[in-house]
């Protein structure tokens, strides 16, 4: 698939009902390991699950916080935390992770991979 179908196809990962306010869950999308939360507000949101300090395949079994109002996961390893929203870590400088679109059809929940 190409870059440009990458970013203008989405892909059911799981139905909605499978998903636990604050918990994340694990999907493979077109090859990526992507993380997948649902937010205590409703809201969904979607990033690598690959966590850059490690090296390991474990955000989606972070600890969903906040800090300062954004929505955040701290990797189950060593603990940096990660805007769910831009994917930026905020305990170590020039450290981020990729941010994917999520949504809510028909029950499923669905993601899209950002170049």
């Amino acid at each position: 698939m190409s870059l440009l179908e990458r970013a203008t196809t989405y892909t059911p990962v799981c139905a909605m009902s499978r998903l636990t306010a604050d918990r994340g869950v694990a999907a493979l999308v077109d090859g990526t390991a992507v993380a997948v939360f649902l937010l205590g507000t409703g809201e969904l949101a979607a990033i690598d699950n690959i966590d850059p300090i490690s090296g390991a395949n474990v955000l989606s079994r972070g600890i969903v916080g906040d800090a300062c109002g954004a929505p955040t996961v701290a990797s189950p390893l060593y603990k940096q935390r990660f805007d769910l929203r831009t994917g930026q870590c905020l305990d170590a400088a020039g450290v981020a992770v990729s941010v994917h679109d999520a949504r809510v059809c028909d029950g499923t929940v669905e993601v899209r991979l950002t170049p």
